[in-house]
């Protein structure tokens, strides 16, 4: 941060060459005057965390205590508290990809799953035969990320609050990826997913039975018949009303309980030039394509 406001870094030092904004309204004031010359775009973060389950096994296996879990979720609180009260609800494919995302007054029936309804949410608990909750491991590494173990915190508050008593299992980074994110832990787990630019990232690898990245054992013949046929659409049009209505089928069964990204702050000197962000990791062809003027 000192580095950058001292006008060592032509970009933000975040991936994607952004500044959070838990940073960023620290220095806003400063950077106005000290590098008037930034120049600034503000969109919602690809990359989005999720709760994930056993979804194989019992409790996880009933899709009531699937959508008990996401409506305990106070997403509201979640952007106030982590996002500095700046973000965006994210379906199974996040609101980043605008173009194939659904909007949430779009998204049907489903769409009530992600309001905080805790009277509802204990409700479904009880009819699902837990009406005093259980208990259940969340595993959990930090990625370096002081946002995302806020928001994991957060998380098991509101789980807590519906009966779901979960002990977070921090693991090394490398560990968690050789098990966790692939599949192997015992009931639930929480971590962010990758920001890309194809919808077919976000819900090939993460739904189709006996893909490598299933994180939750999901095996639904319905969600695997409609990702096999956005797969086979060419027509963009008509692909994403497919995809559209994978989305509402999804936001229904809860298999993954989306949280909410940040809308993110993009930042780069007006020196860089023919240069702009995008929602992926890609720095290698823009800076190919960009040139300082100084």
């Amino acid at each position: 941060m000192a580095a950058f406001l001292g006008g060592k870094y032509d970009l933000g030092w975040e991936y994607q060459g952004v500044i959070n904004r838990t940073d960023w309204v620290q220095i806003k004031d400063v950077l106005k005057q000290k590098r008037p010359r930034l120049q600034t775009i503000e969109y919602p973060n690809a990359v989005m965390s999720h709760i994930y389950t056993r979804t194989d096994k019992p409790p996880f296996s009933d899709v009531r205590v699937r959508r008990a879990m996401s409506l305990a979720v106070n997403r509201p609180r979640i952007i106030d508290s982590v996002y500095e009260g700046v973000g965006a609800l994210n379906p199974s494919v996040p609101a980043a990809l605008k173009d194939w995302s659904v909007p949430m007054d779009q998204l049907g029936e489903g769409a009530q799953y992600f309001k905080p309804d805790l009277p509802r949410a204990r409700k479904l608990m009880a009819e699902a035969g837990y009406p005093n909750g259980f208990s259940a491991t969340v595993d959990f590494t930090t990625y370096g990320s002081q946002v995302l173990t806020d928001m994991v915190q957060l998380v098991l508050k509101d789980l807590k609050d519906i009966g779901i008593d979960a002990k977070l299992v921090t693991k090394e980074y490398g560990a968690y990826i050789a098990t966790t994110f692939y599949g192997k832990y015992d009931s639930m787990a929480f971590g962010p997913q990758t920001g890309f630019q194809e919808p077919d990232n976000f819900l090939y690898g993460q739904y189709y039975p006996g893909e490598l990245k299933n994180h939750g054992h999901i095996n639904d013949p319905v969600v695997a018949d409609m990702l096999i046929r956005q797969r086979r659409t060419t027509d963009p049009v008509k692909r994403r009303e497919v995809i559209w209505d994978i989305q509402r089928y999804l936001a229904q069964q809860q298999y993954y309980v989306q949280m909410p990204s940040a809308i993110q702050i993009a930042v780069w000197d007006a020196a860089v030039k023919n240069y702009a962000p995008n929602v992926s990791y890609d720095y290698g062809g823009r800076l190919m394509a960009a040139w300082l003027e100084r």
